[in-house]
């Protein structure tokens, strides 16, 4: 009784392996293996240095938003004073910060003073926004004290203002000048409200690696914040720094019933969930459409594995005459173009890593050879290129890549498997 060979016995590799490196001479589609290997490779490298950074761009903005915002920001909806105006203010800030720091979950509050003001020295001048804030809570803000780019000194803090880099270059300051700031709200007289002017020495220089905060921020000593806008004795807001601000739903209840019923919050996520959800429909997109790219890539594997069934239909009949089975003819083709999958999807693995850990020397050496200026912060926000390698990301393009090139890969093989001999050797 014969015995049947297990599937993919080492004849099967043998024979594949020869059509696979076969030369033109003979028959082969050398040229049509190396132009489906090139196509999965630059598909795949393509597919993981986009999702790495997609993945780098949207850690980036989320570190550099939790890194110089409140998680969560505590408010009051107001009341009506004597005067018939809506206050919203708050008068007790201390005692309610104690009040949200008992609540589990979170981490640190601070009360806030804010503002709009005019920022000036000599004839150049930039509109800013001003958050009055202890030094003790300023130093618990790891965007702004921890930056590796600051100028400065935040111990002198009582003394002077924090800044921005980008405030900073707007109006030529540096620490160690001294700077106007013009708030329309200012001395309440018999005549109406004139502009308050004050001027303030710059201690520190920040950038907190988002450019829109440090075009636009600047930060001052609490208690001279309230003197400076008229809020002596109160408050405009309280700011929570939460332990998981990626999930922040069971907390923000019991924030709310510890602030008082007055209270409402404003989370980190409602100010930016616009921008986060577009950024989640463009990596869904992104996906999809790289995802077509490497199934073209892989149709290459189809055009040359049809171009070799066509070139080895007298092999086939051979092997068939002598004992070959169909199964054994599919796996033969198969193999052929799942290893140049395999080895196209391998080699698209290590460029895309190489180009996700390597993405600043990279970056640099386009921007030199392009004469600089490719990455303008203004529009994009951040100062530099971003990825981060996640291997969930890289095996997701392993899979699609892998997945592909079987599913295209199984229809010719097939057609090989199912060629009838007699046919293929009538003329030979």
């Amino acid at each position: 009784m014969t015995k049947t060979p297990p599937p993919f016995a080492p004849f099967e590799w043998k024979i594949a392996w020869r059509y696979l490196r076969a030369r033109r001479a003979e028959g082969g589609v050398s040229v049509m293996t190396w132009i489906s290997l090139i196509g999965i490779t630059l598909a795949v490298f393509a597919l993981i240095a986009t999702l790495a950074v997609r993945s780098g761009f949207r850690s980036e903005f989320v570190g550099t938003i939790l890194g110089a915002n409140a998680h969560v920001t505590v408010y009051s909806s107001g009341e009506i004073d004597a005067q018939g105006r809506v206050d919203r203010t708050i008068a007790d800030y201390d005692d309610m910060a104690a009040r949200i720091a008992q609540v589990s979950g979170v981490a640190r509050t601070a009360p806030l003073v804010k503002g709009q003001v005019l920022l000036t020295k000599r004839e150049r001048s930039t509109g800013v926004e001003v958050f009055g804030i202890r030094a003790d809570d300023l130093l618990t803000l790891p965007g702004i004290a921890d930056s590796d780019k600051a100028i400065g000194d935040l111990s002198q803090f009582a003394e002077g203002v924090a800044i921005g880099s980008g405030v900073a270059r707007a109006i030529g300051a540096t620490v160690g000048d001294k700077i106007k700031m013009t708030s329309p709200n200012g001395v309440k007289t018999a005549f109406g409200t004139s502009p308050r002017v004050n001027a303030y020495d710059v201690v520190y220089v920040f950038s907190s690696g988002r450019y829109d905060i440090d075009r636009t921020r600047l930060y001052m000593p609490f208690e001279e914040a309230q003197s400076f806008f008229n809020r002596e004795g109160a408050a405009d807001e309280i700011e929570v720094m939460v332990e998981q601000p990626e999930n922040m739903n069971p907390v923000l209840i019991p924030i709310l019933e510890a602030a008082g019923g007055r209270s409402r919050v404003w989370t980190w996520q409602d100010a930016s969930g616009g921008f986060l959800r577009a950024l989640e429909v463009e990596d869904n997109v992104m996906f999809i459409i790289l995802s077509i790219l490497v199934l073209i890539a892989a149709m290459n594997i189809v055009s040359g594995l049809i171009m070799l069934v066509k070139n080895k239909g007298r092999d086939i009949g051979i092997l068939r005459t002598i004992g070959l089975s169909e199964g054994s003819v599919l796996r033969v083709f198969f193999i052929c173009g799942a290893f140049t999958g395999i080895i196209g999807t391998a080699m698209g693995v290590v460029l895309g890593c190489l180009f996700a850990l390597y993405i600043d020397p990279i970056f640099s050496f386009v921007n030199y050879a392009m004469g600089g200026g490719v990455w303008d912060p203004a529009i994009r926000g951040i100062y530099a290129l971003p990825a981060e390698l996640h291997l969930s990301d890289v095996l997701k393009a392993v899979a699609l890549s892998l997945g592909l090139s079987f599913f295209v890969t199984y229809f010719p093989a097939r057609r090989a498997a199912r060629l009838n001999p007699v046919e293929a050797l009538r003329y030979e």
